[in-house]
């Protein structure tokens, strides 16, 4: 059986193991660098700010962040990605993707409000990139939530932006030769028991990347 390693807190990563277990994987959440040839995959979850020194800037507009926690997950993505193995990140894991190829970030974005989390997940139109990973699972236009606040700058090397917001704020990114990819909406709450009739259907994008892992 596949084995999915979640990097996150484990009190708080419930929707993305139940939404593993509803597509028959594994999966362990852990801030441990592991032994990656345990693992078919890695999954960076969202999670609050990063710590603006890991892409060169003072805070200026984030709100809480976790120095420590945010070098943990660094240190896990690093050893998945010299292991060749797939990566997804979302929301906060979408964004330690771009900085970690170098890439920078809107510490805090002119359009939030239509982005950040008030009580609720938002929900608003996007567009996918032509042959993108989320074109062919969800055609060139769609729905999905929104809950943050931060996005995406300036692309790390090798990254592609692949979806926008309707005011040009990044919801998707790809690797243009790793199996790494993100996205800056939560498909793990758009799934199963938590499907939505005004957003994508999450799981097609989560057992994408589950096909992905060997």
């Amino acid at each position: 059986m596949k084995r999915i390693l979640i990097a996150g807190e484990p009190d708080k990563t419930a929707n993305y193991e139940k939404a593993m277990q509803s597509l028959g994987v594994m999966s362990e959440t852990s801030l441990h660098v592991p032994d990656v040839s345990l693992y078919s995959g890695l999954i960076l979850p969202g999670g609050g700010d990063i710590d603006p020194r890991l892409f060169g800037q003072i805070p200026k507009g984030s709100r809480f962040f976790d120095p420590e926690l945010d070098r943990l997950q660094l240190a896990v993505l690093k050893a998945f990605i010299l292991d060749r193995k797939p990566v997804l990140g979302i929301c906060k894991g979408m964004q330690l993707i771009n900085i970690y190829f170098g890439g920078d970030m809107f510490q805090h974005l002119e359009t939030s409000k239509s982005h950040e989390y008030l009580g609720k997940d938002q929900v608003h139109g996007t567009t996918a990139e032509k042959d993108s990973f989320l074109e062919k699972l969800y055609g060139s236009s769609f729905p999905v939530n929104s809950a943050h606040h931060q996005g995406v700058d300036v692309p790390g090397q090798g990254i592609r932006y692949v979806q926008r917001a309707e005011d040009g704020v990044v919801e998707g990114l790809s690797h243009t030769y790793l199996l790494v990819m993100g996205v800056q909406w939560h498909p793990e709450r758009l799934c199963f028991e938590h499907k939505r009739e005004d957003a994508v259907d999450g799981s097609l994008l989560l057992r994408h990347f589950v096909g992905l892992s060997s």
